[in-house]
């Protein structure tokens, strides 16, 4: 028997405090699951500085890289169950591709690192490149695994998570607006945050998801629970995934990396001494396998080191970072604040806090949902309903809801500063004072203060 068809002699099912079971069925995705790429994954957290704010999330790449399977297993299953192509055609599903689609699942985020967004900032990496990299690089287990299955296997599972591969229906499985992985990083991130703004019925999705020969829709009988999906995850942005504090603490890693990044250039042995796993990345020439040591218990241990380091930024910002002491903010929205915000770092600076450390502008934004846009640089695969003859309908077009919330991004910026400027001994006064000009914004909407 092919190894692409071999199937376990019993199902391996793991425990899962979202989707109940995680079944697997084939030796092929226990094989990828057991590679040590994959289990790098249990030793990253999947909501990195989030975790301060939220007790509670703990939870892991690995976990969600299961879950993403799942939901992607369940699809795949219905539609082969309900919408073959060898009934529909060209609009059916196309079994052949099962085990692409599940490889690609499993794997879309084994590229990731720790504290992936901060840290690819600061050292130029991108978690979606290394993802095709560890997928198609002979020198790793997933690869030896994945080329097993057939020549050119891996290449394929690659090309999915480019978003290049030629079925549509396999690519909008794992990325579009309404795919596999934020149906399941909404409600696993929900459920450890102890929140409830992701949940939404993932049971009724997955029941009305329709194949054609463009990609997924959904059935018009159940825009309701799309509608939900939706709004969902527009909470989940503006009440976890944007949280002031949170983001407070990912301004305090950012300037820690962009510190030890510039000290590196001037003293290099306090590094090989004190993080040799991070030296590649500080000196910007770094492999593959550079890239797979790093997990966060390599970045929390280097700032254990860092703490006593000569450097007193270094040693300060390691300290707020393991000690959660984040930066303190308030809300702006208009670019009449920024005098105000320059007088702010003036004052901080004279304390003795140099501001490129100290200080940050941080924003956030993103779209809950928007329509295909041909002339947008980031191109999204618009969520389309089926009417009962075929006819598929945009979802804004259908929806107030979802039309309410369409193309209307949510932004938050936000301008960050030492807490303790709001009690220092030697600016105090000062700055309460100058600090007090914010507060007086609050009467035109401009400026607003979040704990």
């Amino acid at each position: 028997m092919l190894y692409k068809d071999q199937r376990l002699p019993l199902e391996k099912v793991f425990r899962d405090p979202v989707h109940n079971y995680i079944h697997v069925e084939y030796k092929v995705i226990l094989d990828l699951i057991d590679t040590k790429e994959f289990q790098r994954l249990r030793r990253i957290k999947q909501l990195g500085t989030n975790s301060f704010t939220f007790h509670g999330a703990e939870h892991t790449r690995f976990s969600h890289s299961l879950g993403v399977y799942e939901v992607t297993r369940r699809i795949v299953d219905f539609l082969n169950r309900n919408f073959p192509k060898e009934k529909l055609g060209k609009d059916g599903w196309d079994d052949s591709e099962r085990l692409v689609a599940l490889c690609a699942a499993l794997l879309h985020d084994v590229g990731h690192g720790s504290y992936s967004h901060t840290f690819e900032h600061i050292f130029h990496t991108n978690h979606e490149e290394i993802t095709q990299q560890i997928i198609t690089s002979p020198e790793t287990e997933i690869y030896q695994v994945l080329n097993k299955v057939e020549a050119g296997f891996p290449e394929k599972i690659a090309q999915v998570i480019a978003k290049t591969y030629p079925n549509p229906q396999v690519v909008q499985m794992i990325s579009s607006q309404i795919d596999a992985d934020r149906m399941d990083y909404l409600l696993r991130d929900a459920y450890y945050t102890g929140t409830e703004y992701g949940t939404f019925d993932l049971t009724r999705i997955l029941r009305i998801i329709r194949p054609y020969e463009h990609g997924l829709a959904f059935q018009m009988s159940g825009m309701h629970s799309v509608e939900d999906y939706i709004v969902s995850r527009y909470q989940m942005y503006a009440q976890v995934y944007f949280h002031p504090v949170s983001r407070g603490m990912e301004v305090v890693l950012d300037h820690l990396l962009k510190r030890a990044h510039f000290l590196y250039q001037e003293n290099p042995e306090f590094f090989h001494y004190s993080s040799p796993l991070l030296v590649p990345f500080l000196k910007e020439e770094f492999t593959l396998q550079d890239y797979l040591t790093l997990d966060d218990g390599v970045l929390n241990t280097a700032f254990l080191q860092w703490l006593k380091a000569p450097d007193y930024i270094l040693a300060d910002l390691s300290a707020r970072f393991l000690h959660r002491k984040p930066f303190k903010s308030v809300q702006f929205s208009s670019k009449e604040d920024l005098p105000v915000l320059q007088t702010l770092k003036d004052l901080i600076e004279e304390v003795g806090y140099p501001c490129d450390y100290y200080t940050a502008i941080n924003s956030s934004y993103d779209l809950p949902y928007d329509f295909y846009r041909p002339e947008a640089k980031s191109q999204r695969t618009q969520i389309e309903l089926v009417e009962e003859d075929g006819t598929l309908v945009e979802l804004s077009k259908v929806s107030p809801i979802v039309a309410a919330i369409t193309g209307q991004g949510q932004k938050d910026e936000r301008f960050y500063f030492p807490k303790e400027m709001l009690s220092s001994p030697l600016q105090g006064q000062l700055f309460e004072k100058q600090y007090q000009a914010f507060q007086s914004h609050l009467a035109n909407g401009k400026i607003k203060q979040r704990k």
